[in-house]
């Protein structure tokens, strides 16, 4: 795998987040909104590629920042059933339930918040796990993670 900059991570972290906003938050309303996921769903085969294209980049983005599988099951469960949903509204005379419910849910917003949430709570470190080893600076990661409550884990870019 190539080697990652702390840019590459924050990189995925905006484009995430413009996804996000574009398939479930275009138009906002207090707490709920409509994008293009929820949109497109109404036009058969057009929403069921967007909808699985969509998933599946989001997916790669996740093992692009080394998500932990804990994330990755997660953002998973929340694509999973948003696909699921669009596909089964291809069926004739079945069509109108999926479509609401997947302009009603989420999917997409979720699992980005879920990747979101796993590169904010990360200490992210341009090097590789044996030279922080070897040079000791492993130990000042690790107590950085413990001092800061809102970190959970150190990952090295560069393993």
């Amino acid at each position: 795998m190539a080697r990652r900059s702390i840019a590459d991570i924050e990189k995925i972290w905006l484009n995430v987040d413009r996804l996000k906003k574009t398939s479930d938050r275009a138009i906002g309303v207090g707490p709920f909104g409509i994008g293009l996921d929820g949109l497109l769903t109404w036009i058969p085969v057009v929403g069921t590629a967007y909808t699985v294209g969509a998933a599946g980049w989001l997916l790669v983005q996740a093992v692009k920042a080394k998500a932990p599988a804990g994330t990755i099951v997660q953002m998973l469960g929340y694509l999973g059933l948003d696909s699921a949903t669009t596909a089964v509204g291809e069926v004739p005379f079945l069509d109108f339930v999926p479509s609401v419910v997947d302009v009603l849910f989420p999917g997409h917003l979720l699992a980005a918040r879920a990747l979101q949430s796993h590169i904010e709570s990360t200490h992210w470190v341009e090097g590789s796990y044996a030279d922080a080893r070897a040079s000791g600076e492993h130990d000042r990661h690790v107590e950085k993670v413990r001092a800061d409550r809102k970190l959970k884990r150190v990952i090295y870019l560069h393993d």
